[in-house]
């Protein structure tokens, strides 16, 4: 682990416990903690699962036959409904959630974040490449091995038979055959474009392969659909432009704001649209979108953000 995975493990813990705590007041540092980096939120599950997991391996003390008030009894008490108990037994779950988090932490990995709108470029050690779109996140373990947590990314990868490349995304597991290729998470959905050479999905199960100018778009343990793509389309968005098929405009809000930067929001879940967005324009005049997609974009109520609405 990292210094700074360590510095967010030990900061998550620490929020963990005063968040538990039933006098605790200070909601607005957590939140601004939360939200100063994508890896806190991440590091803050983790440390309520493992906390969870060993409360529930620690015995609550038998009750006293007449147990004596507390203004602690009144509180239902720490950490997903788990009683706050006292001395050792306290003691007992903090050791034991440590052990756990250092068996899940990911060990050795090199984390990568970008804020929306922001791109970075990763180099790894055997040549290849990785350029990871804005609101993303992707732990590097080796050369050879990546997952991408959140977001876009378009790797450039130096093929080994002998040693595949292999990243983690979504739940499924991708294996390269000498390949460029584009992956984006968006919720639960993965979309894998591919621009040279070929990937494959989960090959110990659907083993679906997508070859140079075809797109897989599905989730893990779900079907994938592959289609044609245009190869220059492939990542595309590094040179400033989005191309969507049959998106909601909630979709396209949430991809405009992570590769904009701006704050696009939409509750329409039905309409869905097509097409292709120069992102330079989107920046310069968020309304620039109404005529390209045919709907109204309005300042949001109280906010610097834009609605997006079907007209």
């Amino acid at each position: 682990m990292t210094p700074d995975q360590t510095a967010i493990r030990d900061a998550a813990l620490a929020w963990a416990i005063r968040t538990g705590e039933p006098d605790f007041a200070d909601w607005d540092g957590f939140t601004d903690w939360l939200e100063a980096d994508p890896a806190h939120a991440d590091a803050y599950d983790a440390v309520q699962a493992a906390l969870d997991e060993a409360a529930a391996l620690v015995p609550e003390p038998e009750a006293e036959a007449e147990p004596a008030p507390s203004a602690a009894n009144d509180n239902p008490g720490w950490l997903a409904g788990h009683r706050v108990w006292l001395g050792g037994a306290v003691a007992a779950v903090l050791v034991l959630a440590t052990t756990f988090l250092l068996g899940v932490w990911p060990q050795g990995e090199t984390l990568y974040t970008t804020a929306p709108g922001e791109t970075r470029m990763i180099a790894l050690d055997d040549g290849s490449t990785v350029e990871l779109g804005g609101g993303s996140r992707l732990a590097v373990a080796d050369a050879r091995a990546a997952r991408l947590e959140a977001g876009q990314a378009l790797f450039t990868i130096r093929h080994d038979a002998a040693d595949p490349f292999v990243l983690e995304a979504g739940g499924a597991r991708l294996v390269d055959a000498g390949t460029v290729f584009d992956v984006r998470l968006a919720g639960e959905g993965l979309d894998v474009a591919v621009a040279e050479g070929a990937v494959i999905i989960d090959p110990e199960a659907q083993a679906v392969r997508i070859d140079a100018g075809e797109r897989a778009v599905g989730s893990a343990g779900g079907r994938f659909n592959v289609a044609p793509v245009d190869v220059a389309a492939v990542g595309e968005w590094r040179r400033g432009r989005i191309s969507f098929a049959d998106a909601s405009l909630a979709e396209i809000a949430a991809e405009l704001s992570r590769a904009t930067g701006i704050d696009f929001t939409s509750d329409d879940g039905a309409t869905r649209l097509s097409g292709s967005i120069a992102l330079e324009s989107m920046r310069a005049d968020p309304r620039a979108l109404e005529p390209l997609l045919g709907v109204r974009v309005q300042p949001q109520n109280g906010g610097d953000g834009w609605v997006i609405a079907a007209r």
